[in-house]
């Protein structure tokens, strides 16, 4: 790595730039400039990519970074990877292969104490030359299928970080455009998914390449000055927007708590999460203290990839919502400014080196919905009612006549909570997630796996209100071979929370079945690691459904009428929790007699 004072050599013309204003028709061609650079860079990541995870529920993110790891622009993906490389990019900095940066180098890196969001999720980061100078970064992050871990595609129980798969800190695959092939033999020879794997990193490496090249392209077109003068101005934008959405919330602190199911190996153990939003001012701290001290599994979440991440999520959507907000504020390094993050090392939230932290996504998530629970007290018009909030995320596996492994990940939907005007969404990604769904044809042509059943959830209602939650998913896949299943999940102890009167949603659940064994159906712990199952062994994931927002009785009788005919729940349920009397033959209300109901359930 460059010395200290030659970089800030490097930074000096931006620097200097900074101090004046950006005419605003020249700020806004840069800022999409940089937006389309991201999006493409993006595009260019998913279309090459092999794996589903990747080319079909695009878990990824890209985008550009300036030599002191600031965010510029970055992908609309999914929001696990919101404002996860700059910690990367500092984890680079400690461990860099010849500790320096050269034209044509690229590094792969994915280690979690070094920065990274989890091991799977590998990031590739090529350097940015102008005119012979570091001037920033182009990088990107995926999910990927499978890189050795003692369990395929997932982990839960495992030890420790080594138990994780390969690990790279500041690794060049490339260095002054040259491959390191003894580095790409190696990723070759430890994934059970070899081919998908590689081909998915060049695919990364393509992606990278380019956002470099549009980088200097664009330095080229503007001067470096006046591109790195209009990145600060727009940091500072997002960063003043950031501050004026804080500082409308009352000062003080604000706190919620929940409990995650167990950690993979210790099942008569619930976990803790508690959040204290601290508002001060025009800056906001969550604060974890309080929550569970690290588990002995990979159920624990590295602090400074995924922990802040999810803070910088949760922000983003309570106070920059785009569809809520009166101006679009563009996703950089700004809007993380005024967000500080606490978490006790040695908590679940801020692991101790070498506890394993691979899995996760849930706790994250959780995170997410009690910040938002913390906060409805004096942000009612803002926030929605409890989501799912648990990230089901499958691996299936087996080994083909070949003796080659075949490994698939799927994740699965959940549900929004109620919403202060609407309903909440059904079966779908929410919060720190944003992943699509993978095409069951898709599945069928690869992998011995067929779907059975793919639909809303039937068997117990959302949470009533007067906009009720969300209905999860029911989602069947059976193997076709003997196979291996390792999954995390949440939420099959504490059912999402329903607020302003709402009632809350359903647990989630996951069963085993075999249709040639009829009636012997095992219920599932919401994660587990590395299940043998025969042919033909059924995996059914139910997931919770979001709670309600506001009274039920205030729910208009024709929305509960079209609930019932489209089969969320029955006139009985309608009825006791609605006091809406409906005849689901006739496909009608019963104003009047609606009325003496209601006014009798609201006397009571």
């Amino acid at each position: 790595m460059k010395g200290e004072a030659e970089m800030n050599q490097m930074t000096k013309p931006a620097l200097n730039a900074a101090a004046g204003e950006i005419d605003p028709i020249t700020l806004q061609v840069i800022r999409g400039s940089f937006e389309t650079i991201a999006e493409e860079m993006g595009h260019v990541l998913y279309r090459m990519s092999f794996s589903s995870i990747i080319r079909e529920s695009q878990d990824l993110g890209a985008g550009l970074f300036d030599t002191d790891f600031n965010t510029l622009c970055e992908s609309e993906s999914t929001p696990m990877h919101i404002g996860s490389i700059p910690g990367y990019l500092r984890g680079i900095a400690e461990t860099l292969e010849d500790d320096e940066w050269y034209e044509g180098d690229v590094v792969v890196h994915n280690h979690p104490y070094f920065g990274s969001s989890h091991t799977p999720d590998l990031a590739i980061v090529v350097p940015v030359f102008y005119q012979g100078r570091l001037v920033g970064f182009a990088g990107n992050t995926a999910h990927h299928v499978d890189i050795g871990a003692a369990t395929p595609g997932l982990i839960i129980d495992v030890p420790d970080v080594f138990a994780e798969g390969m690990l790279f800190a500041g690794t060049k695959l490339y260095r002054k455009g040259e491959p390191n092939n003894a580095i790409w033999n190696f990723i070759r020879r430890n994934s059970r998914a070899a081919q998908q794997l590689v081909s998915d990193i060049e695919a990364q490496v393509a992606s990278a390449r380019l956002g470099a090249k549009r980088f200097a392209e664009l330095l080229e077109k503007f001067g470096e000055a006046t591109v790195f003068a209009a990145a600060n101005q727009l940091m500072d934008y997002a960063e003043r927007m950031t501050r004026q959405k804080i500082s409308e919330i009352p000062d003080g602190d604000y706190c919620a708590e929940g409990y995650l199911d167990d950690d993979g190996r210790n099942r008569d153990q619930r976990l803790k999460v508690k959040v204290t939003v601290k508002v001060r001012g025009d800056e906001v701290e969550v604060d974890l203290t309080g929550s569970a001290d690290q588990t002995p599994t990979a159920y624990n979440v590295p602090f400074e990839g995924s922990t802040k991440v999810a803070a910088f999520a949760g922000f983003r959507k309570l106070l920059l919502d785009a569809s809520t907000s009166e101006a679009r504020v563009p996703s950089n390094e700004g809007s993380f400014r005024p967000i500080k993050v606490t978490a006790p090392l040695g908590s679940i939230f801020n692991p101790k080196a070498p506890a394993s932290a691979e899995a996760r996504f849930t706790q994250c998530n959780r995170m997410i919905d009690l910040i938002i629970r913390a906060l409805a007290p004096v942000m009612p018009e803002q926030v929605i009612a409890g989501s799912s909030a648990s990230i089901s995320f499958a691996a299936y596996s087996g080994v083909r006549p070949s003796g080659d492994y075949w490994v698939f990940l799927e994740v699965n939907e959940g549900a929004y909570g109620g919403r202060p005007h609407s309903d909440g969404p059904d079966s779908i990604d929410n919060l720190m997630a944003n992943t699509r769904n993978n095409p069951l044809e898709d599945l069928a042509m690869h992998i011995p796996m067929i779907c059975d059943r793919y639909e809303l959830r039937d068997d117990v209602p959302p949470g009533a209100g007067e906009f009720r939650g969300g209905i999860g998913v029911v989602k069947a896949q059976r193997v076709l071979t003997p196979a291996f299943i390792t999954h995390e999940s949440e939420r099959h102890h504490e059912a999402p929370w329903g607020i302003f009167g709402g009632t809350e949603g359903a647990v989630g659940k996951c069963t085993i079945t075999n249709p040639g064994r009829p009636g012997d159906e095992r219920e599932m712990y919401s994660k587990f690691s590395g299940l043998a199952v025969e042919a033909n062994d059924t995996m059914t994931y139910y997931s919770p459904n979001g709670g309600g927002y506001g009274d039920p009785l205030k729910r208009p009788p024709m929305k509960v009428l079209e609930d019932v005919l489209d089969g969320f729940y029955d006139a009985g349920h309608a009825r006791a929790v609605y006091g809406v009397v409906v005849d689901a033959k006739a496909e009608t209300v019963d104003i009047d007699a609606t009325g003496r109901l209601r006014a009798s359930m609201r006397g009571e």
